[in-house]
């Protein structure tokens, strides 16, 4: 497995090594060892997610406060997405700040978001399926979010020629500013 920093500390790109041939293919999508070595500590994941979107749909910027923040291993199987991450950790020298990817089911790269950023992502084609794994289980009490277009974050989303399609929890999310965040 190949391992890219991305500009937050801690979010990772994971690129596994694919075998192919004219069969198709076959690759590792989880190894527990490989996986803590890449991300340098022990991480137990209890929660597979998994979900699907038309294009343009918008998901996010989710996250959760302690005692249930999660981490999310997150890839794609069908279709593709602009993955984010956005660091939420008061005091971080990079809060507010966030970091994209485009997930396919064709590059089989995952990204990993630690516990202390929130998460969103773009759905860019029809009957996009997104899985991840978390580090802890739903909890609606710690569930929180930020609202996708925050001039504040001013992530740099793709154009699809329409606007986002929005839950309506998601349209109605606060800024940045005004949201329930990470305390050091």
């Amino acid at each position: 497995m190949r391992v890219v920093s991305t500009a937050l500390p801690g979010v990772l790109i994971l690129e596994p090594k694919v075998f192919g041939d004219e069969r198709g293919f076959f690759y590792e999508s989880f190894n527990q060892r490989a996986f803590d070595a890449a991300v340098g500590q022990h991480v137990a994941f209890v929660q597979d997610n998994h979900s699907s979107s038309a294009r343009g749909v918008l998901r996010g910027l989710h996250y959760q406060l302690p005692p249930h923040a999660q981490g999310k291993l997150v890839r794609v199987v069908r279709g593709s997405v602009f993955d984010v991450a956005v660091d939420i950790r008061k005091g971080s020298a990079t809060f507010g700040r966030w970091a994209g990817v485009m997930l396919d089911a064709k590059g089989h790269r995952q990204m990993w978001i630690p516990p202390g950023f929130a998460h969103g992502f773009l759905a860019l084609e029809d009957d996009t399926h997104f899985l991840y794994k978390t580090t802890d289980f739903y909890a609606k009490e710690c569930e929180r979010s930020i609202v996708w277009n925050d001039p504040a974050i001013a992530i740099d989303w793709p154009e699809l020629g329409a606007p986002p399609v929005l839950a309506a929890k998601d349209a109605a999310a606060p800024l940045l500013r005004d949201a329930e965040v990470f305390a050091p």
